[in-house]
């Protein structure tokens, strides 16, 4: 069994991100074979984290995913050296009510897993008041073991000095201690970190984080530190919506979970990408269209203008079935408003209008139980997912999709719509990201 470790924090934005991608990098620099992990529904991040490990991250979801699940998709690892997951927000922040196997908190996976974390502080603005936030961390919860701390932000050498002897006093191991390097910090937009395919200095930045996890952190003693319990499974098996599957995928759709793609492929299927910002259109020999969430919001004049693309998905659409998800899905409207009021007409293929000149945030896991089939599941199908957007929805005449609930099983109204198209083709779509099947 690969050991593992869980690179987390008290807190977003402490700079766990860039520790971790520093991390990954140094380490494959050391021939250091490691498999990285995102907790959660996080679709940007893994992408930053296979630029740094030349492996592909996977999402591992405790709310959404049951044991079983879980164990076959950290299997992903097992020729590998090391497991290092990132956690997401605080070490025990999840939703209020338990999912499928946890609330969905990074803790979740530290007790499932066995892998101890490594809490990134952010000391700035404190002294040996990090050594109680941290130790309060490695009480919280039986089951989460807290192998020790890497200090960020850190001033001067007397900062440092008091925040080390809080850490002793508390009898916390500190493994490393990075300075303010304001430098190597990603740009952000807003659902989260600019995609990593949009940042020409990737590789630059991911180099330069190295460099200092180098200096800074003691690794041989961060990745002797690594435990696991979780017992090998088979790969999980996720049912592809299709056998050939034409997917848009450039700037404008390319949120997709990587353990989806991952496990439509082991299953079989054949992913055949197009990109509608070239005006491109889905494969007609495909058996199903599916258009991933983004930002076609930022590309409203580009889509608009690219007829290649809108006749052949609207031609697809007629006798095929085609799925869409959040920003897939609002491509597959009438039209979506930017944020500066232009109107862009989109697909047609549902009547859904959408508008971020009247911004919303909508953000939460779903579940669904869908009132009509979508590719791969069946009418009466429970499924798993989480949303994320600012769009408010102007229109949407069509019929209902699913009857969508969120964590706490309170209802929302963003349940998706249907259309059976003229030549009997099914169009679909959700604002939620599909996660799993209901397990």
């Amino acid at each position: 069994m690969t050991p593992g470790l869980i690179i987390t924090a008290p807190a977003s934005g402490t700079g766990k991100t860039t520790v971790m991608l520093g991390l990954l990098a140094a380490l494959r620099d050391r021939g250091v074979n490691v498999q990285p992990f995102k907790n959660g529904p996080d679709y940007i991040d893994p992408a930053f984290h296979r630029a740094a490990a030349g492996r592909t991250s996977l999402n591992l979801d405790s709310w959404a995913m049951g044991p079983a699940m879980l164990a076959g998709l950290v299997s992903a690892g097992h020729d590998a050296d090391l497991i290092l997951a990132e956690g997401s927000m605080g070490l025990f922040d999840g939703v209020a009510a338990k999912g499928a196997s946890g609330n969905g908190a990074t803790a979740d996976l530290a007790d499932l897993m066995g892998w101890p974390v490594v809490v990134v502080i952010d000391a700035s603005g404190q002294a040996q008041t990090a050594a109680a936030v941290a130790l309060g961390l490695a009480r919280f919860r039986p089951g989460v073991r807290l192998a020790g701390v890497i200090l960020n932000r850190i001033a001067s050498p007397r900062h440092e000095a008091l925040v080390r002897a809080g850490m002793a006093e508390a009898g916390l191991t500190v493994l490393g201690v990075l300075p303010k390097h304001a430098a190597i910090a990603m740009p952000e937009r807003h659902l989260g970190l600019v995609q990593a395919e949009e940042q020409p200095a990737l590789h630059a930045l991911i180099a330069e984080a190295a460099g200092l996890m180098r200096k800074s952190i003691d690794l041989d003693a961060l990745v002797a530190a690594a435990r696991t319990h979780v017992k090998p499974a088979s790969a999980s098996i996720v049912r592809p919506p299709g056998q050939r599957i034409a997917m848009a995928r450039d700037a404008a759709f390319s949120f997709v979970y990587p353990h989806l793609l991952q496990g439509w492929r082991a299953a079989g299927a054949e992913v055949l990408t197009f990109s509608p910002l070239a005006d491109q259109a889905p494969d007609p020999d495909a058996d199903i269209c599916w258009l991933p969430g983004g930002y076609p919001e930022l590309h409203g004049a580009a889509l608009a203008g690219a007829s290649r693309f809108q006749a052949g998905l609207r031609a697809f659409a007629m006798t095929k079935p085609v799925h869409g998800e959040c920003g897939g899905f609002m491509a597959m409207g009438e039209a979506i408003i930017d944020k500066d009021g232009t109107r862009h007409k989109m697909t047609g293929l549902l009547g859904l209008v959408t508008s971020y000149a009247q911004r919303k945030m909508h953000l939460g896991y779903r579940t669904a139980r869908l009132a009509q089939t979508v590719p791969g599941h069946a009418a009466g199908t429970i499924l798993k997912g989480h949303e994320f957007h600012y769009s408010t929805i102007l229109s949407q005449p069509d019929a209902a999709l699913a009857e969508v609930t969120d964590a706490t099983g309170a209802g929302v109204p963003e349940t998706g719509s249907y259309r059976l198209q003229s030549g009997g083709g099914l169009s679909t779509g959700t604002f939620f990201h599909l996660i799993a099947a209901a397990q």
